[in-house]
């Protein structure tokens, strides 16, 4: 209903909290660190609000790029369970694994025999962002509620989208696509990562992803956010400002840095020069930032 709590892992996909808001909910975050959302902090979440849904990305989280540990996947399950929430698994990236991802962990979902997760996955990211096919997969009451929302909102996927998507991951061609987006992903993540160190050290990286688009990277104490986004603009290169990544106040300033949609590795090079001369001009003093500016 209206007003009532919605506990999102903090940070988050900023356009979760938005749809969040337009319904009129209240986003509540629950930390996450390098093995993804922590147990801990939902449990007393959940009592301190009463909040009856956790929407969550526990495979590459946006954008932390964050896996969920094996000995926490249980756990958080378990945890909603008691208390009587749902589990909303946005599975967003799992088609978007790296070539060094190795083997992945299964959906929350497929260790959920009451029905507490609802588990989401879209062929969007992997394919093209005109093809807006996304599938919701769900057991038990909580099924048949969706599914009549979806009648309301929607009523059906048009037959020639439904075609489409059937045609393509049906194809031979399939399982190569995503060996070559797996292929293509890993040098450009490398790439990124190195450019950074050697151009903007000020700038420190979360560890390396295995899956997704992107790296997250925090600003040194001081950084005015949007004097560094602005910066990165004049300099020629877009960013991705951290702060509305977060539903309360962030931490520290933080960047999201996109590699999916260069041309290669020597657009990347150019982008972190371009963010160099940004930096120069916009980090504190003392930071990095002077001597980071080019010759």
């Amino acid at each position: 209903p209206p007003g009532a709590p919605v506990l999102v892992e903090s940070p988050t996909y900023p356009g979760m909290l938005a749809v969040a808001r337009a319904a009129g909910q209240r986003p509540v975050p629950v930390p996450v660190d390098a093995d993804g959302l922590r147990p801990e902090l939902l449990a007393a979440a959940l009592r301190a609000t009463g909040a009856r849904v956790l929407v969550c990305q526990p495979l590459f989280q946006n954008p932390t790029g964050a896996v969920l540990a094996r000995e926490r996947r249980r756990e958080v399950v378990r945890i909603a369970r008691e208390a009587g929430a749902f589990v909303v698994e946005d599975d967003f990236a799992r088609s978007l694994a790296h070539e060094d991802a190795g083997a992945l962990p299964p959906p929350l979902a497929a260790d959920d025999p009451d029905g507490v997760v609802v588990h989401l996955r879209s062929l969007t990211k992997i394919t093209s962002p005109s093809l807006r096919v996304g599938a919701l997969a769900a057991r038990g009451p909580v099924l048949e509620r969706l599914r009549a929302i979806h009648v309301v909102d929607q009523f059906f996927v048009p037959r020639p989208l439904q075609e489409a998507a059937l045609e393509l991951v049906g194809s031979p061609a399939w399982p190569r696509h995503l060996r070559a987006v797996a292929a293509a992903l890993r040098p450009r993540r490398d790439h990124l990562a190195a450019e950074l160190r050697r151009q903007v050290p000020a700038l420190v990286q979360a560890a390396a992803p295995r899956g997704g688009f992107h790296l997250w990277v925090r600003a040194p104490e001081g950084t005015d956010e949007a004097a560094l986004t602005g910066a990165a603009l004049r300099a020629g290169v877009a960013v991705t400002p951290g702060r509305p990544y977060f539903c309360a106040e962030p931490p520290a300033v933080h960047l999201r840095l996109g590699f999916a949609a260069t041309a290669g590795t020597a657009e990347i090079t150019e982008g972190v020069r371009r963010l160099r001369t940004a930096c120069a001009q916009a980090l504190p003093h003392g930071a990095g930032g002077e001597e980071q500016a080019p010759a």
